[in-house]
């Protein structure tokens, strides 16, 4: 595998984990739980704590890509109907924003196609130079 397709498919699998955090966010949006400092905070579980991914370029030209919590996890919502809310009727909810969550996605799905063009014109590339030298 040449250079340009490594660099490629580091980009690639970037964009794919990217997408596959950012799915995970979106499916467990609504997967609140008790307050962490509140009395239920033992008996029920935790709300969801909402992930992001950052991606840093290497010296060789790839990218490495990590996966960390998002800060702060959760935020106070008002669900008074839940068995775990307060007295209040605040609950723990996802930190996850929505309309920064479509963005990861469509960018994920951008970033990953552009990768893929690369990989496939290394490989047309290294075909005509094999043609020329048979």
């Amino acid at each position: 595998m040449s250079i340009a397709s490594t660099i490629a498919v580091t980009g690639m699998n970037a964009a794919a984990l990217r997408l596959q955090i950012s799915a995970s966010n979106v499916a467990n949006v609504q997967s609140s739980g008790p307050l962490p400092d509140g009395a239920s905070a033992g008996s029920y579980p935790p709300a969801y704590n909402a992930l992001t991914v950052n991606q840093t370029a290497m010296p060789d030209g790839t990218t490495f890509a990590t996966v960390s919590p998002v800060l702060p996890s959760t935020v106070q919502s008002w669900d008074p109907s839940a068995s775990y809310a307060n007295a209040q009727g605040m609950v723990a909810a996802p930190n996850v924003d929505l309309g920064n969550e479509a963005v990861q996605q469509m960018m994920a799905g951008l970033v990953y196609a552009a990768n893929a063009a690369v990989v496939r014109a290394d490989n047309q590339m290294t075909s005509a130079l094999l043609n020329v030298f048979a």
